[in-house]
């Protein structure tokens, strides 16, 4: 087995590939061998010891989501096979005492219950890329927002594979999806993705852009942004924009400290909420599995479509936080087996 380890806090230089052995699975335990990992900007802040929501000391394994193929079963597991292909659960990342064990590697033991079996149609290298941009969409909007038909809703870092999925997850709940975005050279690009759910795309750079909100809306406000950033005077005219009512959900921290007006939000009844996947984790099996669900279910008849903006071997992790780390990619990066990489095929993941 091969796993990534953040050795110390600091640049990409800091990821480590260490071989170990193949660990076993427990009793109600499976061992998956990773096909995808999904990337965040999390593990980069995770790097550099500023992610405090999920803080740890090194050394640690970074990797919030992983999806691959069932190489071995423990015992009293029943419901699940060897070769059967998987999304690992949302509540995967584990402790070891100060340490993260994370899905930076090539084989993971984790409780049975803890992998989701996947579609056909999601392929090899999609599996661990879906639960961080869709679920976090969908545990927001539906689950803890429970949106409704005809609302506005704003995403900010339009290009990013969590505004991505959001977009998709508003239209199919009868809601208009807006984009925001301060790289213009990349509108035309989103809008031609196969998929894409943003009935406008605003550009963030022009001092005006809330006046573009106001016209989309026909003078209505935007009811909820969904935004990664959410500081400044980024903030500010995000409250400026918004509904009589409306909601600021804040789901990243990409943002700087700085002075926010409340007046404007006092006036307008409105609401600034954090939001993490790690809640609905703590919710229980009852209320993150109608989002599995949901989701997969729409990427079955093809509802919903993922761009996968850039894929990397796991031996090639430092290029790949380099890469990330620019913000040049539209979609969701992953890292792969280097075979996959090579143009494997799912039945050369299941023989081994």
């Amino acid at each position: 087995m091969k796993k990534v380890v953040v050795s110390k806090f600091g640049g990409p230089e800091v990821l480590e590939l260490r071989e170990g052995p193949t660990p076993e699975p427990g009793s109600w335990q499976v061992l998956v061998r990773l096909t995808s990992i999904g990337m965040n900007h999390a593990e980069l802040m995770m790097r550099r010891g500023d992610y405090q929501l999920a803080p740890g000391e090194p050394p640690f394994t970074p990797g919030l989501e992983g999806g691959g193929v069932i190489e071995a079963v423990g015992e009293g597991v029943t419901n699940r096979a060897i070769g059967q292909r998987v999304v690992l659960g949302v509540d995967l990342l584990r402790r070891a005492g100060k340490h993260l064990e994370g899905s930076y590697r090539t084989h993971m033991v984790c409780d049975a219950a803890q992998t989701v079996p996947a579609p056909d149609a999601v392929p090899d290298k999609q599996l661990g890329a879906l639960w961080l941009p869709y679920l976090t969409a969908w545990g927001c909007l539906v689950w803890k927002q429970q949106l409704k038909p005809g609302a506005f809703v704003a995403l900010p870092a339009a290009s990013s594979s969590v505004a991505l999925a959001a977009a998709q997850i508003v239209r199919e709940l009868g809601g208009h999806a807006i984009g925001l975005t301060t790289s213009a050279h990349k509108v035309d690009a989103v809008k031609a993705l196969p998929g894409c759910a943003y009935e406008q795309i605003v550009v963030t750079t022009d001092s005006a852009w809330h006046k573009d909100l106001k016209d989309i809306t026909d003078g209505h406000g935007v009811d909820v942004f969904f935004d990664p950033v959410a500081a400044g005077e980024y903030l500010n005219t995000e409250i400026r924009c918004l509904a009589q009512g409306g909601t600021i959900r804040i789901y990243g921290l990409r943002g700087k400290p700085d002075v926010v007006q409340v007046t404007p939000l006092i006036m307008k009844s409105g609401a600034i909420r954090g939001w993490a996947l790690a809640e609905l984790a703590a919710a229980g099996a009852d209320e993150f599995e109608p989002g599995y669900k949901h989701i997969l279910d729409r990427f079955a008849d093809g509802r919903y479509i993922q761009h996968i903006g850039g894929t990397f071997a796991l031996d090639d992790v430092r290029r790949a936080h380099v890469e990330m780390e620019k913000g040049d990619h539209i979609g969701k990066l992953v890292l792969v087996p280097s075979w996959l990489v090579a143009g494997g095929t799912r039945s050369a993941a299941r023989r081994g």
